[in-house]
């Protein structure tokens, strides 16, 4: 048993802070009130007790709040991609065994996704790819799946700081309107291949793969990926016996993520 009662203050300042941070610039008095339900009079106190301690700053052209960078040394002992990565590993090893052909997990990371764990071994397949390879989000199954789960304001921010990269696949960036009808293909299909243009400059048209994402109740926490050889599998045949136990594995994954995430 606790030795105290929760101190009620503190708990509502700390749920000040996580809408505020939630909310990002759309963070005003009236927004941060309907996440939380607080008096406006006890949000605005929180607020400014929690800038007077440097965690937000007001942006008075928007009428807003925002996080400062002070926020990040509360999370300066937690590493979310290794604690992702621990709780994939044993399911990545496991889809391994039963497909036959090496799987990576990846967060998205502001203009990549973030390998946290893979399965790949030594030998002709590895290439190099270990936790905290930096893929490209438009090249990738990996990439795609995500962005065309993830939310619409993530997704065009993401696309509007890609039109200017030149790389090949950024192509889409470029067009937003074919960019939406790519999305809605993948959603439709229920997985994305690896952009041509990448596997040939990463791989010379030897390997391709399909990805899906961890998600759970609207939220994507992640996304998975297969590979195999193109000249061991069509990408047709791929899809034909890999799609399935890939989702399979990717729905457990994110109960598995659901359940161990602090928010």
């Amino acid at each position: 048993m606790p030795s105290y009662r929760p101190v009620t203050a503190t708990l509502r300042g700390l749920e000040v802070l996580a809408a505020t941070s939630r909310l990002g610039s759309r963070a005003s008095l009236a927004e941060i009130h309907r996440l939380t339900g607080f008096d406006k009079s006890t949000i605005l106190r929180m607020l400014e007790t929690l800038e007077h301690a440097g965690f937000v700053v007001r942006d008075d052209d928007r009428r807003s709040w925002q996080v400062t960078g002070k926020t990040l040394q509360l999370s300066a002992g937690y590493d979310r991609h290794r604690a992702v990565g621990t709780i994939v590993a044993p399911a990545l090893a496991a889809f391994r065994t039963t497909v036959g052909w090496p799987s990576d997990v990846a967060l998205f990371d502001h203009d990549s996704m973030l390998v946290v764990e893979t399965s790949r071994e030594p030998g002709p397949m590895f290439l190099n790819r270990r936790p905290g390879y930096r893929a490209p989000v438009l090249g990738t199954s990996l990439g795609l799946s995500y962005m065309a789960h993830c939310g619409a304001a993530e997704r065009e921010a993401f696309l509007a700081r890609m039109a200017d990269d030149p790389a090949p696949w950024n192509d889409l960036a470029r067009n937003p309107a074919e960019a939406e009808r790519a999305f809605a293909g993948i959603r439709e299909r229920g997985y994305a291949e690896m952009s041509p243009s990448y596997a040939s400059r990463e791989y010379d048209d030897m390997i391709s793969s399909i990805g899906v994402p961890i998600m759970r109740d609207g939220r994507v926490y992640a996304a998975m990926n297969t590979l195999y050889l193109l000249n061991a599998l069509t990408p047709e045949r791929a899809v034909a016996t890999l799609l399935e136990p890939l989702q399979a594995a990717a729905a457990r994954l994110a109960k598995d993520l659901a359940r161990n995430d602090p928010d």
